[in-house]
């Protein structure tokens, strides 16, 4: 029987292909960019589509459920799932499923990557000499510090912090980590220590990377009280969600020198940023491009059709929430 399926934006072929091959038939988005949500629940209710594969910049809920009774499931073509109703949908016997394991390595090498630089200035360095300024060697030009033998906290040890971690300890630093869950199998591999709180990690890290997924509790997961607890020479690097971090408390703390920089690819209103943010030269900013690899896109669009394609076929998709 053919399958309708509404797909809220243009991804990467290979995994439209998937599904043209099963003979569903797709209807795309043809707006190269987030619909609004009155917009998605417009474009549902024009036909009774079986399944909807949506992105991290839909909102789904139970009003975008009511506009499309007839579709039992919705495959995120994301990771993580704080732009949709998990527990509605589940009431609603609407299946949800997401793409992890694809993206792990890409956000961990973007993560390390703005690590890395703002650790050298880099970014700093660019502007510098592109601006002119550059006028020969100088032994206080730009100077940063060198990650080996610092030490790195990890705040969420999961498929990504775990990735990270496995950098951290190449490059010769130290790996403290706090998670919900202690890993033996991560500090006898990695050589980590396991942290009770996320308080113990920000007073003894050098860099901190966050790796946790955005739920009501982690909401402001880092706020001007844990800020002020990070050493003054210490960098902060977010590639997990924008909300974990209260962004106006990090703009403070960074004006008043609490730490010494911050790299962002996420923003607590993306793609708004907090005001003063921009004005600071002590932090890096990309606009939610962590899993922005040809592998790890292709990859993603992949797994949403094979999860498809699986509940379509009456088989368990393989990344069911």
């Amino acid at each position: 029987m053919l399958k309708l399926v509404f797909v809220t934006r243009k991804i990467p072929e290979v995994g439209l292909a998937l599904l043209r091959e099963k003979g569903y038939a797709l209807d795309i988005s043809d707006a190269d960019r987030p619909l609004a949500k009155k917009e998605l629940i417009a474009a549902l209710k024009t036909k009774p589509y079986d399944g909807v594969l949506c992105l991290l910049t839909d909102t789904i809920d139970a009003e975008v459920f009511d506009a499309v009774p007839t579709a039992k499931i919705f495959a995120n073509y994301a990771v993580g799932l704080n732009n949709i109703d998990v527990a509605e949908a589940k009431k609603r016997g609407i299946a949800v499923t997401n793409t992890p394991d694809v993206l792990t390595n890409a956000v961990a090498e973007h993560a390390f990557a703005l690590m890395l630089a703002l650790a050298r200035r880099i970014v700093e360095a660019d502007s510098f000499t592109r601006a002119g300024k550059y006028t020969g060697w100088d032994p206080h030009l730009l100077v940063g510090f060198e990650l080996k033998g610092k030490t790195l906290g990890v705040l969420g040890a999961g498929r990504i912090g775990a990735r990270v971690i496995e950098q951290a300890r190449a490059f010769g630093m130290k790996v403290l980590y706090y998670d919900v869950k202690q890993n033996p199998a991560l500090e006898e591999t990695h050589g980590t220590r396991f942290c009770a709180t996320p308080e113990e990690v920000l007073k003894a890290a050098d860099a901190v990377s966050i790796h946790v997924p955005l739920l009501p509790s982690t909401r402001h997961f880092i706020d001007a009280n844990r800020l002020r607890l990070m050493k003054k020479t210490a960098i902060l690097i977010n590639t997990s969600r924008g909300s974990v971090v209260d962004e106006a408390a990090l703009v403070s703390a960074l004006q008043e020198g609490i730490l010494r920089g911050a790299a962002l690819d996420v923003f607590e209103n993306e793609p708004a940023l907090a005001r003063g943010l921009t004005e600071l030269p002590n932090v890096i900013l990309t606009p939610h491009i962590a899993s922005a690899t040809e592998e790890a896109r292709g990859a993603m669009s992949v797994v949403a059709a094979e999860n498809l394609i699986a509940f379509f076929e009456e088989r368990t998709p393989p990344n069911m929430v």
